[in-house]
């Protein structure tokens, strides 16, 4: 398990509470234990908020739930999940140390009211923070009955934290037009905050392939399943409950986020949803960032969340890259408001963030070891360049990666051991390069801390941050 300073690392990095945190750490831990057992691997398919944090949009809202839809019905048994979850509960205190007591493990079924039967659980946690008085939870959602119209994908579970197992952590997804499909399908139905906010980033992530007619399709097989029409930006807007929208806009979200973008530009961004998936109007295509003569255009920043050991938080620009917010950058001594969009390196190593000076609409390049802070504001922008920073973290799992379950311990292992997932699929291997002397390292498990090493011409190199220019996949 990690220590309780990582932790607080991150919280500084991400602007986000400790708890928030160390929820995320837990739930990519019991994920794996979930994804470890023989009998969930393949018949448990990981969809909802959480999905998309921990699957697909790393830099994002922070979710807490895990929500399946299982098909094997028989799982839908509270003796049998009972059972399952001791079994997980041990395999993830044998790998990381995370202690899930048995005395809090509950599940309870329901009848849902399309009239079958659906279980709310709840996984009690003690974590790196080993908080005192009444002990965390996560809920789980899981049911049978939903209309799953497309092929199941298996992915890489984001878990940026140093314990990470040394193939990963996966999990068996929705396809990523149908979780669309699905937050469109959800957005018209109950009308929550987060699945507007869900709903306007699936429509802003343009660097992840998405096929709109496939989207459409789904959505329409979807709400016939549900009963509903199929929703229209017109037809949300005359809902009495639109009104109830954004007075629970901050009291969703908030403590999911660094910094809460305004309710009124997500939803002015609706209408553009609904015009793009029905083919009415097409996106706006705006240029990329120019490069400069000076920039290495073979390196790419991390596709994953880190702590970068810098005096203001970079992940705080990324997620304000991610909701179109401007950022307060402290630089040199004084202040600006700027519009982030990239980050590149130049030949000589620096790591440069490319920007644009809100008022003024200038162009502007910051050294990242020269920003002395950073924090996003509540102003929104117009992107003049596509945005950049958005990391949409590891590409899903090559399909000749095995994925049979590893073996539950006996009992008599250290649990501090880390999982290699009982596989022959040895997992990706991380390439991390020196953002001073460019030099690469393969390793087997992400951390882009460096010690001490020599540059290509064989003398010291002072550099002590990495970061990952590719993954490699073998048997």
């Amino acid at each position: 398990m990690i220590d309780r300073q990582e932790i607080l690392d991150f919280s500084r990095e991400l602007g986000l509470a400790t708890e928030i945190i160390e929820k995320d750490y837990v739930l990519g831990w019991l994920l794996a234990g979930i994804y470890n057992q023989p009998d969930l691997q393949s018949s448990w398919l990981f969809k909802g908020g959480t999905c998309l944090k921990k699957c697909f949009f790393e830099t994002y809202r922070f979710s807490e739930d895990l929500d399946f839809t299982v098909k094997a019905s028989d799982h839908i048994n509270e003796e049998f999940l009972r059972n399952a979850f001791a079994t997980v509960a041990t395999w993830v205190y044998e790998n990381c140390g995370v202690e899930i007591p048995t005395g809090t493990i509950s599940f309870e079924v329901y009848i849902n009211p399309r009239g079958k039967q659906s279980v709310q659980g709840k996984i009690g946690y003690s974590g790196p923070l080993q908080r005192r008085g009444s002990i965390p939870r996560i809920k789980l959602d899981l049911t049978d009955d939903e209309r799953v119209v497309l092929d199941s994908v298996p992915r890489q579970v984001h878990h940026p934290y140093s314990d990470k197992p040394d193939n990963g952590i996966q999990a068996l997804c929705y396809r990523y037009e149908e979780l669309f499909a699905e937050k469109l399908r959800a957005l018209a139905q109950r009308l929550r905050p987060r699945d507007l906010y869900d709903v306007v980033h699936f429509f802003r992530h343009d660097e992840i392939p998405c096929d709109r007619a496939l989207v459409v399709s789904t959505l329409k097989e979807k709400c016939a399943f549900k009963g509903l029409p199929v929703p229209t930006f017109a037809a949300l807007r005359s809902r009495p409950e639109s009104s109830e929208l954004e007075a629970e806009w901050s009291n969703m979200l908030t403590h999911q986020l660094p910094q809460l973008p305004a309710f009124a530009d997500f939803f002015a961004e609706l209408p553009r949803v609904f015009d793009w998936l029905f083919g009415a109007a097409a996106k706006p295509v705006v240029p990329v960032y120019p490069v400069g003569g000076n920039i290495d255009t073979s390196w790419r920043p991390p596709a994953t969340v880190m702590t970068w050991g810098l005096p203001a938080p970079l992940e705080i620009i990324r997620f304000a890259a991610a909701n179109r917010l401007c950022v307060d950058l402290t630089y040199d001594g004084s202040r600006r408001l700027i519009e982030p969009y990239s980050l590149r390196r130049t030949k000589d190593g620096n790591i440069i963030l490319h920007a644009v000076r809100h008022q003024e609409g200038q162009p502007r390049s910051y050294r990242i070891d020269r920003i002395q802070g950073a924090k996003a504001t509540d102003i929104s922008f117009v992107p003049r360049y596509v945005i950049e920073l958005t990391a949409t973290g590891p590409a899903p799992i090559p399909p000749t990666a095995s994925r049979s379950a590893g073996v539950v311990g006996s009992g008599t292992s250290s649990p501090r051991r880390r999982s290699s997932f009982g596989a022959p699929f040895t997992g990706p291997k991380y390439v991390i390069q020196c953002t001073v002397c460019g030099k690469r390292f393969t390793r087997h498990s992400y951390d882009t801390r460096l010690h001490a090493h020599k540059n290509k011409s064989g003398f010291d190199c002072y550099g002590r941050i990495g970061f990952l220019v590719d993954t490699k996949y073998s048997r």
